[in-house]
């Protein structure tokens, strides 16, 4: 058996086969509903994550402001006067 011949005899035979299959008559309908509630769904879904996500994120900012401490720290601190970071140049 060549394959030339096997070729065309798989050929005929899934013509044969395509040929038996009918389309329901209302496929598309159903598969585009099917498709249009995946795709509302998966809005849904990012939606609700979108806000559980910046809720959590608002939450634990909230949580770090309580949590901070109420004396003023070294940077707000008006009653010292700041210390030099470097010495004076010469000649200044």
């Amino acid at each position: 058996m060549s394959a030339p011949d096997t070729e065309r005899r798989l050929r005929e035979a899934l013509e044969a086969l395509a040929e038996e299959v009918r389309p329901a008559p209302d496929a598309y309908r159903t598969a585009r509903g099917e498709w249009l509630r995946r795709e509302r769904r998966r809005r849904l879904v990012l939606a609700v994550l979108v806000t559980v996500v910046f809720a959590l994120a608002t939450l634990a900012g909230l949580w770090v402001l309580n949590h901070a401490p109420s004396e003023p720290g070294v940077i707000f601190d008006n009653d010292r006067t700041p210390a030099p970071s470097a010495p004076a140049a010469p000649g200044s």
